[in-house]
């Protein structure tokens, strides 16, 4: 008699999912339970998803995130063909910002709204919505008291939703 084997699914899940162990509060120690973590799930949208942000404030992050990601802060390894002509006919007026001009003024549009934010307020901006550094690690990071952080990110995209003029 075959044996029955389970079927596989028919599409793969898409979310890059992680069994993550939970630890005791205060000392550290591993306990016995664990829980499911979506590696791909911004901090931002974690908090949106379970009511803590506005749409509004969900998308002041996204811009200023989209800006941080637009400037390409890191370093580049190769050349951009983009500006090279493909044929013998004569080139017109360029059709818009190149790659290094849209890279420029990317990086001018994020630093005037960390600018606009301020110290304070620009550092937990930068820690949550661009390097991705989850809550309770923020806070840890600038010796804040628990839960204070969640607060204060909130102030912090009211400001970027002015600074971006986001309706609303």
């Amino acid at each position: 008699m075959p044996r029955k084997t389970a079927a596989a699914p028919k599409y793969a899940d898409p979310r890059p999912l992680a069994e993550r162990p939970l630890h005791e509060p205060g000392t550290g120690r591993k306990t016995n339970r664990s829980v499911t973590v979506n590696l791909a799930e911004s901090p931002l949208s974690w908090l949106h998803s379970r009511g803590h942000l506005t749409d509004r404030q969900l998308l002041a992050g996204e811009k200023l995130r989209g800006d941080y990601e637009a400037a390409a802060m890191g370093a580049q390894v190769t050349m951009r063909w983009e500006n090279v002509p493909l044929g013998r006919e004569k080139r017109g007026a360029p059709s818009g910002l190149n790659q290094t001009e849209r890279m420029l003024a990317a990086k001018s549009r994020f630093d005037d709204a960390l600018a606009a934010l301020g110290p304070d307020l620009g550092d937990i901006a930068w820690r949550v919505i661009c390097a991705g550094e989850a809550m309770p690690v923020a806070e840890r990071e600038m010796a804040w008291p628990v839960r204070s952080g969640k607060l204060v990110l909130r102030i912090a995209l009211d400001r970027l939703a002015g600074f971006y003029r986001l309706p609303g």
